[in-house]
């Protein structure tokens, strides 16, 4: 049965003023819950990616295993080998990097013989290259936290600018995170669907979690959308939005803080977990940082500490909060990039600066051999096979890879 508006209208004349803020309150709720839900266009179910799972640390290799919590409490391991087993295949480790001429713009048309690439300092044979030709898999991954109160228009407006940068055949996702991440949307090309994924944080939002679980958040989509057997192959990358005030990792200004404890507690994620994750699975990450940006942190001293730990004394005396240092660490490991709203000025010029840069990224593929096939970490350095042809130019590529031993 419907009613007219005028009956409601002289039904609602008669509620006392307590009833009617209590109507008007569920009349915004069920709005807000129609247009999030987006019954035009359709979301996948939300996901919790940390929902019934536990880590378990390998006493053999030290690595970090996430698995399910059997029925009886027992932990089933999910896509892992068992503990103690190394790889016996060799698989195409991908290096990104950009290309940038002396004035600012990305090189275009680059071949495979314009690189030169060494692992552990040993040259290796390059195999693949991707001019950008593959579909890239982007991830958005933001902070619905209690501490950012970011307007949810900005962050729509500037996922309209990153997808305005990309190709049509580029698949982006969203996870949002507080004291848990949450799946918004898997990996596609709708960009509408986009649209509804960010409209959706309002309604996560009035979970009210509590905590900022950002290393956690970004460990879990990591695993969720760029491992196992249906891992996309080419440009990969995430985006992160945060003020980073991690409240789950336990960070300090004592590098110990970043490694497994011993005994039980080495069953913890940690930050080496994370960014040992993000680059077997060699995805870069871009972050924008919704704090200022540290005046000590010039781009001169980033490359004076390019090829040691930000997580010291000398990071300490000059000012720089311990939650930004973390972030620049995580960049400076896995490779990306660290950009400040504040001094750039909007979120959607960010996401259009990293659209932009990712447009125009190759990806250089090898098979490492010998010593640089061990599981751990390894260095990669890219330069131009012939400098004097590229002149001022400069490379921006992944620092490393790390490759897992039990997987």
């Amino acid at each position: 049965m419907f009613s007219s508006p005028k009956s409601e209208f002289r039904a609602a004349r008669r509620m006392p003023p307590s009833a009617l803020c209590a109507v008007a309150a569920l009349i915004a709720v069920s709005s807000c819950i129609f247009a999030s839900a987006g019954f035009a266009q359709k979301l996948p179910r939300q996901e919790q990616l940390d929902k019934n799972v536990q880590y378990v640390r390998d006493p053999n290799t030290g690595e970090l295993r996430a698995v399910s919590k059997g029925a009886d409490g027992a932990a089933a391991p999910e896509n892992s080998a068992s503990s103690g087993v190394i790889r016996s295949n060799v698989r195409l480790i991908e290096i990104g990097c950009s290309a940038i001429s002396g004035n600012g713009e990305p090189l275009q048309k680059l071949k495979l013989e314009d690189f030169q690439l060494a692992a552990d300092g040993e040259p290796q044979k390059l195999e693949h290259l991707d001019m950008s030709n593959e579909p890239a898999h982007l991830v958005l991954v933001l902070d619905a936290s209690p501490s950012e109160f970011h307007s949810l228009e900005k962050m729509k407006d500037a996922a309209h600018a990153l997808a305005a940068e990309l190709s049509p055949r580029d698949e982006i996702a969203v996870v949002a995170f507080a004291g848990h991440p949450h799946l918004l949307l898997p990996f596609t090309t709708d960009r509408k669907q986009l649209d509804v994924a960010v409209d959706s944080i309002r309604l996560l939002r009035a979970t009210e979690e509590t905590g900022s679980n950002i290393y956690g958040a970004v460990y879990s989509a990591t695993q969720k959308l760029f491992t196992g057997p249906h891992a996309p192959p080419g440009r990969k990358a995430m985006l992160l939005l945060t003020d980073g005030q991690d409240s789950a990792l336990g960070l300090s200004w004592n590098p110990a803080s970043m490694f497994p404890a011993p005994g039980a507690a080495g069953n913890r994620l940690t930050f080496e977990d994370v960014t040992r994750e993000i680059s077997a699975a060699g995805v870069e990450i871009y972050i924008a940082s919704t704090e200022n940006r540290p005046a000590a942190m010039t781009n001169a001293w980033f490359s004076a500490h390019s090829a040691e730990t930000l997580i010291s004394d000398d990071s300490r005396r000059a000012g720089i909060p311990a939650y930004t240092i973390f972030l620049a660490e995580l960049v400076r490991r896995v490779g990306g990039g660290l950009y400040f709203l504040r001094e750039v000025g909007t979120l959607s010029e960010v996401y259009r600066r990293i659209g932009a840069l990712l447009r125009a990224e190759y990806t250089l593929g090898f098979y490492p051999a010998g010593e640089t096939e061990r599981p751990g970490w390894h260095a990669a350095a890219v330069k131009f096979s012939n400098p004097d042809a590229q002149a001022g130019s400069r490379l921006f590529c992944r620092p490393g890879y790390f490759i897992p031993a039990g997987r």
